[in-house]
């Protein structure tokens, strides 16, 4: 059966709270940390 992320499984509402919101804040904390790289490349390079 191939992956449908727009079929509302039922798969994803059986995780419990704790794993959606560690995966939500753990996309949070990279997304972050990237920003932060990026803008400590920019840093140095404009410099």
């Amino acid at each position: 059966m191939p992956f449908d992320p727009l079929s509302g499984s039922d798969e994803a509402e059986r995780k419990p709270l704790w794993q959606r919101i560690g995966w939500m804040v753990l996309i949070w904390i990279v997304s972050v940390a990237v920003l932060g790289a990026v803008a400590y490349g920019l840093r140095l390079w404009l410099k």
